[in-house]
């Protein structure tokens, strides 16, 4: 499997994890009953998971873009050591960006957040300027 091809699969399966950690919080914290049913008043989660579920989103909105890029790159014959390193920081920049937001890191989130949208952005360069 090519390096780009490979990190959008640990991508896309770190993505379809995120969810996990704040449902055991919701279960923890409303019971069985209310996580899987329709709560009239919804009580709040802890504070890391509230924020976990915004990364949730952020992840899904992200993944979007990457996946794109990196299925063109992969259909146009575009890959290189940018590509492939894209791809890799694209991974640990998610991963950071992940632990900093549900736990309360702004400065190292927004950076993690800088560092994935550079990978992207040389991933559409790289298909730009071929």
């Amino acid at each position: 499997m090519k390096t780009e091809l490979l990190y959008l699969t640990l991508v896309t399966a770190l993505t379809g994890l995120i969810w996990i950690p704040y449902i055991l919080d919701r279960t923890a914290r409303w019971g069985l009953t209310d996580t899987v049913g329709y709560p009239a008043v919804r009580k709040p989660q802890s504070p890391w998971a509230e924020r976990l579920m915004r990364a949730h989103g952020n992840a899904v909105e992200n993944l979007v873009v990457f996946a794109a890029l990196v299925l063109v790159a992969q259909a146009a014959g575009v890959g290189n050591a940018a590509t492939a390193t894209a791809c890799i920081v694209y991974f640990w920049a998610r991963v950071v960006h992940l632990l900093a937001y549900a736990f309360a890191m702004p400065w190292v989130r927004t950076l993690a957040f800088v560092a994935g949208f550079g990978a992207q952005a040389t991933l559409a360069w790289q298909l730009l300027m071929r």
